[in-house]
């Protein structure tokens, strides 16, 4: 992970439609993104701070840097919750475990998972067309592919 990328730090990414959305980087690997889309750049924190968080997810930032960093600041407490996901055995459906960033851990029935994120490591690109499928209200491959299986 790029050195200047740290916890509290705020990205803009561009988007394939020209606009840009907005993250955060939390402990790492797991970055929030924001429900805030702009045609044009913002740097306000405090703008892009007050806007709801749509995910979060663990990513792979690249050495050559697609997002820009635009500035830090110290992550408030909404972001000290522990993060939830889930992983799913790929040949036993109901083999699932709930686990979260604190170190906690459950098995679990496949209909607990639902509406958490799969434990899974994104790449930037996959992050950008979550984004603008999310901003456009269309399903986005990547989330539909890791959604629990109920059966």
């Amino acid at each position: 992970m790029p050195r200047l990328y740290k916890p509290g730090s705020f990205l803009r990414i561009p988007l394939a439609d020209g606009s840009f959305g907005y993250g955060r980087v939390l402990k790492l690997p797991h970055d929030a993104y924001y429900n805030y889309r702009t045609e044009t750049p913002d740097s306000d924190l405090e703008r892009i701070a007050s806007q709801p968080i749509l995910f979060k997810i663990s990513v792979r930032h690249m050495e050559e840097r697609r997002w820009e960093l635009i500035g830090w600041r110290r992550l408030e407490e909404q972001f000290s919750q522990p993060i939830v996901q889930f992983m799913q055995d790929i040949e036993n459906f109901r083999d699932c475990t709930i686990f979260d960033t604190a170190g906690n851990s459950k098995r679990a029935e496949p209909q607990e998972c639902i509406g958490l994120e799969y434990a899974a490591v994104w790449e930037e690109e996959n992050v950008e067309e979550r984004l603008l499928d999310t901003f456009m209200g269309r399903p986005n491959a990547s989330v539909e592919h890791l959604k629990v299986r109920l059966k």
